[in-house]
């Protein structure tokens, strides 16, 4: 890959794999952290930047001169360290960058693997890096391809059987281990993305007719609720509510913990899951003899079945992400021609406004001149873009070749 003045596109991030909930949790980036990100990095000049951040992983990917600026960026941005993610993130550039945003999309590096939601998550991270108007068309092409390529693997393999996301993976645990489920009160706390889809497994898979939903806006846990026919809650009712109910799932997006222990005034048993990242139930919570505390990583650990099933699946999606990365890298290649490609035309323009047009003006047969020139210059053009496409191991030396020739002026696409 070739952008102006030796640029190369970066991905810098942290992930499961190497970082626990905790440190993942200081890296994290909510929307208004990544807004805030994006527009510093417009400040940068900053080329094709997108940031994802998920409770799995936080990346952000940019055309850039080295790594280093965006280690800078994120870490200006959130509360994590750079001696931190020097040591349990990573770096990635150019193709390496591009086939990870593919199996990232593929949900092939998920937590759980085949988990498909990723992808409206990446959907999301850059329709806000579209709004703020940073210039993605490097990025809008690739992600467009990683789309593509998850769409496919979605229909043609099996990948994604089994439930096994991390909103069902919370309701697959309660089933196994609360007797009655039916009868227990469950209070849900927070109507995000994840808390929705965690109502919506409760309902589908509990058959519980007592749930209920406090958010700290009630309009949004009220629009929940009319989908799901749900109760809800005042936020204000917060502790009384603890204290009533036996199982407390909590699904918020806040930096800090919004669940402490000084929120639980009842003795009697209670089940809390957090699913929240960075984590947002106190640890501080298992001071008390009647509290189980059940976080994101441990919920990972039920789903191992389901992981092996789709396992076996994994062959076949990469074998899908190939084609569709080749289609890609083919399209990154051709773009490095198209500067020598319009110089070449506008090389060609060029002579034909300095010469054919003066040669036949006095004989008033400019415009059919220019006509028939304009079509020479367009067929020549085809043929010179038609040769590199077709002869991709001779590009390098024809368009050398080309500039030598006829001294092409080259102005960089980026």
């Amino acid at each position: 890959m070739i952008f102006k003045s030796n640029k190369k596109f970066y991905l810098v991030g942290i992930s499961y794999k190497n970082a626990d909930l905790e440190t993942r949790g200081k890296f994290n980036l909510n929307k208004t952290l990544s807004t805030q990100l994006l527009k510093s990095g417009q400040e940068k000049n900053f080329d094709d930047l997108f940031v994802l951040s998920t409770c799995n992983r936080t990346e952000v990917y940019a055309i850039a001169n080295n790594s280093n600026e965006l280690i800078d960026l994120l870490c200006e941005n959130s509360v994590g360290t750079k001696k931190v993610l020097k040591k349990l993130g990573y770096v990635m550039e150019n193709q390496k960058a591009v086939n990870h945003l593919f199996r990232v999309g593929a949900g092939l590096d998920s937590q759980i693997l085949g988990d498909f939601e990723i992808i409206g998550q990446i959907k999301q991270s850059f329709s806000l890096a579209k709004n703020l108007a940073i210039k993605n068309f490097f990025i809008e092409r690739l992600l467009n391809h990683v789309i593509q390529a998850s769409k496919l693997i979605k229909n043609k393999t099996n990948i994604s059987s089994g439930a096994a996301s991390l909103s069902f993976a919370s309701v697959q645990y309660i089933i196994n281990n609360v007797k009655k489920i039916s009868e227990k009160k469950i209070l849900l706390f927070g109507t995000g993305k994840i808390g929705r889809n965690t109502c919506e497994n409760l309902i589908k898979h509990t058959k519980n007719d007592h749930i209920y939903l406090i958010n700290r806006t009630k309009e949004k846990a009220e629009k929940v609720a009319m989908k799901f026919n749900v109760k809800v809650r005042d936020y204000g009712s917060l502790p009384s509510e603890i204290s009533d109910a036996d199982i407390l799932i909590v699904a918020t997006s806040s930096l800090k913990p919004t669940i402490e222990k000084d929120l639980i005034f009842s003795s009697k048993k209670l089940l809390i899951l957090d699913l929240s990242i960075p984590s947002n139930v106190d640890s501080n919570v298992e001071d008390l003899k009647n509290i189980k505390l059940i976080n994101l990583d441990e919920l990972s650990q039920i789903t191992d079945q389901t992981q092996k099933n789709r396992s076996k699946q994994v062959p076949k999606a990469e074998r899908i992400i190939k084609t569709i990365e080749n289609e890609f890298m083919e399209w990154v290649r051709h773009r490095q021609f198209v500067p020598t490609i319009k110089a070449f035309r506008e090389k060609l323009i060029s002579e034909q406004k300095g010469q054919i047009t003066n040669k036949f003006r006095k004989r008033k047969k400019s415009l059919s001149i220019n006509c028939v020139s304009d079509n020479i210059i367009e067929k020549l053009t085809g043929q010179f873009a038609s040769y590199i496409k077709d002869n991709p191991d001779k590009a390098y030396e024809t368009t050398s070749m080309m500039k030598n020739i006829f001294e092409l002026d080259i102005k960089s696409d980026e």
